[in-house]
């Protein structure tokens, strides 16, 4: 693990150097869909269906897909997009124009399903701040909720915050396959180096799934509330 980088942020930079560009992604797109997924395990002997017993087989429903992410701790709200990995096993970024957004790698884990799940999202652009600016401020115990389409909301718990030079970035540890349900959070941070390409180092929040709420329930003659 490398040691947390003394922060040097100057008053304006220029457009941060992209997530992905820096090789936090694994280079084949395969390798990067085998970390994120969840393990594969053999039924044990005794789950196996008995013998003459009835069976029927039912296709798994799709898990509902993230639509927002919130941070209350930072007063955070930030619609999600969908990433996935371009034809060199990069992953892409939430477009730089907007401020206030942030993706996930929708080819990977659901944020709420077993396994890890990756959300990304800018530190800064050429116009201030973006999504995850607080980031490297937040702390252990801080909730980052995720709403999705089926009007349900997952709250995860941080568990560690941490910074790695991006030229020693422990993939597997950041990606790797979980049991249970665990998001990422990840962006730039660490010095900001113009000649050696940008920003040196990414901050990743690492946190557990620890609740799946309902959605709320709509009085009559009340509309939906709609999520975009």
């Amino acid at each position: 693990m490398s040691a947390r980088a003394q922060r040097e942020r100057p008053s304006r930079r220029p457009f941060p150097r992209l997530i992905a560009a820096a090789g936090l992604i694994p280079a084949a797109a395969a390798a990067l869909v085998l970390l994120l997924g969840s393990p594969l395990t053999e039924p044990r002997t005794s789950d196996a269906p008995r013998s003459g017993a009835a069976s029927t087989t039912t296709a798994p429903l799709p898990a509902p897909r993230p639509l927002r992410v919130d941070i209350p701790a930072l007063h955070l709200s930030a619609p999600l997009v969908d990433l996935t990995l371009d034809d060199r096993g990069k992953l892409g970024v939430p477009d730089p124009a907007e401020r206030n957004l942030a993706g996930w790698y929708r080819d990977g884990v659901t944020p709420g399903s077993p396994g890890t799940a990756i959300v990304v999202a800018h530190v800064d652009t050429p116009t201030g701040p973006a999504a995850f600016a607080g980031l490297d401020t937040l702390r252990p115990g801080a909730t980052v909720d995720v709403r999705r389409t089926d009007r349900t909301m997952a709250t995860f718990r941080i568990y560690a915050i941490e910074e790695f030079e991006k030229s020693d970035f422990p993939s597997s540890r950041v990606y790797g396959p979980a049991k249970d349900a665990q998001l990422r959070l990840l962006t730039c941070g660490g010095a900001y180096d113009p000649a050696a390409g940008g920003y040196q180092s990414n901050v990743v929040a690492f946190a557990r799934l620890v609740a799946i709420h309902p959605p709320e329930a709509t009085l009559p003659g009340q509309n939906a509330p709609h999520d975009s």
